[in-house]
C-alpha cells in the first residue's frame, strides 16, 4: 500500500438519546473537560491534543466511538484501502458535496474518517 496516514484531531462518540445528557454530564461536570467550540451546535471538549465530539445518535442502542485519520489523496488511499479488503461504510453518515473523504470500518467494526486535513 503506498497512501500513508496519520491520526486525526476528532474523535466522535455516537450516543443513544437516553444516554446523551448524562454522557455530556460525565466529561463536563465528572471529568471536567473543558468544552471546544467551533463546529455549529455540536457538543465537544478538549482531550489532549484531541477533540472529543459527541454526537445524539437516535437510531442507535448503544455507544459507538468513530476515529479519524489524515491522509494527502484521500480518493487514492480509500482505493488502496479498498484493495486491502477494507469495508467501506459510505453509508453510515452522509458528507458534504466535495467533502475529501469517505468512511471505512477496520476489522472489529471500529468506523474511521479517512480525510485530507483541509477536507472542510
Amino acid at each position: 500500500m503506498s497512501s500513508k496516514f496519520t491520526g486525526g484531531l476528532n474523535i466522535a462518540m455516537k450516543v443513544p438519546p437516553h444516554q446523551m445528557a448524562e454522557t455530556v454530564r460525565f466529561y463536563r461536570d465528572v471529568v471536567g473537560l473543558e468544552p471546544y467550540v467551533g463546529k455549529g451546535q455540536e457538543i465537544g471538549f478538549k482531550l489532549g491534543p484531541n477533540r472529543l465530539w459527541i454526537d445524539e445518535a437516535p437510531m442507535q442502542s448503544q455507544a459507538e466511538v468513530w476515529l479519524e485519520l489524515f491522509t494527502d489523496d484521500h480518493e487514492g488511499a480509500l482505493a488502496d484501502l479498498e484493495s486491502a479488503g477494507v469495508v467501506r461504510c459510505d453509508a453510515i453518515e452522509t458528507l458534504p458535496e466535495g467533502f475529501k473523504g469517505g468512511w471505512i470500518s477496520n476489522p472489529a467494526g471500529i468506523v474511521h474518517m479517512v480525510r485530507t486535513p483541509d477536507a472542510w
